[in-house]
């Protein structure tokens, strides 16, 4: 091989690493950092953008401490359900910035702005695909994943079966699922008069058989094949959310 040829391939190989250097520090740092000056400058408030983990880590910390500890006895949900998003609204206010990995999110609890963002049609709805973990793009491709035209095309197209009408049409059959219920826990104490029930899983159940006979036209028995697919799915996706995108590492 001549001296030509071997110069040629060291500033090859040198303008390639370069080339990617750049790139992942681009990706890491300062684009991040580009993108969190301007919403600053917007006026949105946040934390400060930790490289490459973002807020992922006090994500799982504050979600695992809230439930972890048994839930008071009030209607404030949000603090046991969604806990980070809770303590960066009341610190930084109704429009704030929190950071999945490198990826900027801007949390938006003002009605007016959720009912204008929910309505235009101009505005690109959903979570950008290259902010995700690639395995969501796997397992979930619904709204909260779409966006632009396709996300528009497919509220359309589920707006029909959020219809009031429709939904008043289904209250009998919410009625006879409820009844089952009452009925089983009627037998339940009817031998001692007195019975104790973890109305959690009583629940759950219910609303897996309304969802059956309600969506899937069926009962409870013939839905809930259907409905553990999706629980197990839910317990998949929201497992890739805890965990930062890092390029090609979900083929390790």
């Amino acid at each position: 091989m001549s001296d030509l040829m071997i110069l040629a391939l060291k500033v090859t190989s040198i303008l390639l690493l370069s080339y990617f250097l750049y790139r992942v520090s681009s990706s890491i740092w300062w684009k991040p950092k580009w993108l969190e000056r301007r919403l600053r400058q917007e006026g949105i408030r946040g934390n400060s953008y930790t490289p490459l983990i973002g807020d992922m880590r006090d994500f799982t910390k504050q979600i695992t401490e809230a439930w972890s500890k048994p839930m008071s006895l009030s209607h404030q949900i949000l603090p046991r359900a969604d806990p980070f998003t809770h303590n960066t609204v009341q610190k930084y206010g109704k429009v704030s910035l929190c950071w999945a990995g490198t990826t900027p999110r801007v949390n938006i609890m003002d009605p007016q702005l959720i009912k204008e963002v929910l309505t235009n049609r101009k505005h690109q709805m959903g979570v950008p695909p290259s902010a995700l973990n690639p395995l969501i793009l796997v397992l979930s491709q619904g709204l909260t994943i779409l966006e632009g035209e396709k996300w528009a095309k497919h509220r359309k197209i589920m707006t029909p079966a959020l219809n009031l009408e429709k939904l008043k049409g289904m209250i009998s059959v919410y009625a006879e699922s409820c009844s089952l219920l009452v009925n089983k826990w009627k037998k339940a104490i009817a031998a001692e008069e007195t019975c104790e029930i973890d109305v959690w899983p009583e629940f759950k159940d219910l609303t897996r058989d309304i969802l059956s006979r309600a969506v899937f036209g069926s009962n409870f028995k013939e839905g809930n094949e259907i409905l553990n697919l999706q629980k197990e799915l839910q317990q998949l996706v929201l497992k890739a959310f805890q965990y930062s995108v890092i390029p090609g590492f979900r083929f390790l």
